[in-house]
C-alpha cells in the first residue's frame, strides 16, 4: 500500500542541450493544463537554467551526477561548483533527498544521441510503484517499444537530480542532436509524460493494479574506446554495431572499427544488450557504450492507502 501521490515535479533541463524535455517545460510553465491531473500538483521546472541559456550540458559540473551526500550537505559558497549550488536549491526545493518531506514522484526528461528511442530508466528494482507505472506505459505505448534501463549496480552510483524524489524516473529519448529539436522525439516524450500521469490519476482514484512483470535491462559494464598511450582514442564504433541499442551482442561480435579499418571484437562472457552507443555526452567521461543484461522484474500489486 503507498499513499495519495500529490506532489510530482517534471525536470527539464538538467542538461542544457537536450531540448525535448527544455521546451516541454517552458511550455508546461507558460500553460500547464495539459498536465494537470485531479489532486496531483504538477510542478514543471528548469533545473539548470545557466546551461540552458548558453545551450551546453553543465556550466561547472555535470548536475545529473551532482547529488551526492558529500555536495547536498557541503558548507554553501561562492567557490563551490555552479551545479553544486544548484543541487543544494534542488533538494531544498524538492527533497530532502531520502526524507518523508521529498516529492513524490521526479520525471526528470533527457536526450540522447543514441539511438535508444523512448527509453525508461528505473534506479531501484524495489521500486514498486515505479514497476507498475512503467508497466502502464508500456502497454499503453503498446505496439511501439519503450525499453526499461535498470541503473541499479553496486559499483556505479549515478546521484541523479530526481534522485531527490521518493520515486524517481528518467526518461531518455533519442536519437536527437545536441541542442536540436525533433518532433517525433519531442511528440514521444510527451506521449509518455501523458501515460505517466494518468496511471498516476488512477491511482489516486484508489484503482488497484494488480502483480505484474516488466522486462528491464540491467546496466553491467561500460565501455571504453581503445586508446593509445596518450589517451586518445584509436577507434570508432564499428558500423555494425552503431545504432542497434538495445540489440544483442555476443562474444565475437564486431564492437570498434580501428581508424587503420582492423575490427575489435567483444570478448565478453555471454550476450549483452549496448545502449548509449556512441552518446556524445559521454565521450568525455571516456564510455564508448553501456552493456546490459536482460532479466525480468516483479511488481507487487499496488493500492492507494
Amino acid at each position: 500500500q503507498f499513499s495519495c501521490v500529490i506532489r510530482v515535479a517534471i525536470f527539464g533541463g538538467t542538461h542544457g542541450n537536450e531540448m525535448s524535455g527544455i521546451t516541454l517545460v517552458n511550455l508546461w510553465i507558460k500553460n500547464g493544463k495539459e498536465i494537470q491531473r485531479k489532486g496531483v500538483e504538477t510542478k514543471p521546472f528548469i533545473t539548470n537554467p545557466r546551461a540552458v541559456e548558453k545551450c551546453t550540458r553543465y556550466v561547472d559540473t555535470d548536475l545529473n551526477r551532482a547529488f551526492t551526500t558529500e555536495n547536498l550537505s557541503a558548507p554553501s559558497g561562492d567557490d563551490l561548483p555552479y551545479e553544486v549550488k544548484r543541487a543544494q536549491q534542488i533538494n531544498e526545493i524538492f527533497g530532502p533527498k531520502g526524507s518523508p518531506d521529498a516529492y513524490d514522484v521526479i520525471f526528470d526528461l533527457h536526450n540522447t544521441t543514441s539511438n535508444m528511442g523512448c527509453t525508461l530508466i528505473l534506479e531501484s528494482s524495489k521500486d514498486h510503484f515505479n514497476l507498475q507505472m512503467m508497466h502502464y506505459i508500456k502497454k499503453a505505448i503498446a505496439p511501439d517499444s519503450c525499453p526499461v534501463l535498470l541503473t541499479e549496480h553496486p559499483l556505479l552510483k549515478y546521484s541523479t537530480s530526481r534522485s531527490v524524489a521518493k520515486h524517481p524516473i528518467g526518461l531518455e529519448v533519442g536519437p536527437q542532436p545536441q541542442g536540436v529539436l525533433r518532433s517525433n522525439i519531442f511528440e514521444s516524450m510527451r506521449v509518455v509524460l501523458k501515460h505517466a500521469l494518468d496511471f498516476i490519476e488512477l491511482f489516486n482514484e484508489g484503482l488497484e493494479f494488480p502483480p505484474c512483470s516488466v522486462d528491464v535491462f540491467r546496466v553491467w559494464d561500460k565501455m571504453d574506446y581503445p586508446r593509445d598511450t596518450n589517451g586518445n582514442i584509436i577507434a570508432m564504433v564499428h558500423p555494425n554495431l552503431q545504432d542497434c541499442d538495445w540489440e544483442p551482442l555476443n562474444p565475437g561480435d564486431p564492437m570498434f572499427q580501428m581508424f587503420d579499418g582492423t575490427t575489435v571484437r567483444y570478448e565478453g562472457v555471454g550476450t549483452v544488450y549496448p545502449t548509449f552507443i556512441n552518446e556524445a555526452a559521454y565521450y568525455e567521461k571516456q564510455q564508448a557504450f553501456v552493456t546490459t543484461r536482460r532479466e525480468t522484474l516483479v511488481a507487487g500489486a499496488i493500492k492507494k492507502a
